[in-house]
């Protein structure tokens, strides 16, 4: 986002810029979906469930888009969620 410029009143308002951030979150959602079991047990931690239903929500657009919750998870909550999970990485390739 920061890179790129764009504002929570982009997000909110326009076409291009909602398009722009949904995207990376289906893809970021589906690679979620499809972690084992086992690993998500191992960091119950991490709002995997959220993740990955988000990533259904945007795609199947139950009952619209609520663009303020997309706002406050992109400029609040991914970036913490992406360092946990750069950790989570780290941690299991060092140990192999």
């Amino acid at each position: 986002m920061k890179e790129r410029n764009i504002t929570k009143e982009d997000l909110l308002n326009d076409e291009f810029s909602q398009w722009a951030v949904t995207t990376p979150l289906y893809n970021i959602g589906e690679q979620v979906y499809y972690l084992s079991d086992e690993l998500k047990k191992n960091y119950p931690e991490q709002p995997w469930s959220m993740v990955a239903g988000l990533r259904h929500r945007l795609v199947h657009d139950y009952d619209g888009i609520n663009w303020s919750i997309i706002v406050e998870v992109v400029f609040e909550d991914m970036e913490p969620f992406v360092e946990e999970v750069r950790k989570i990485l780290f941690e299991i390739t060092s140990t192999r």
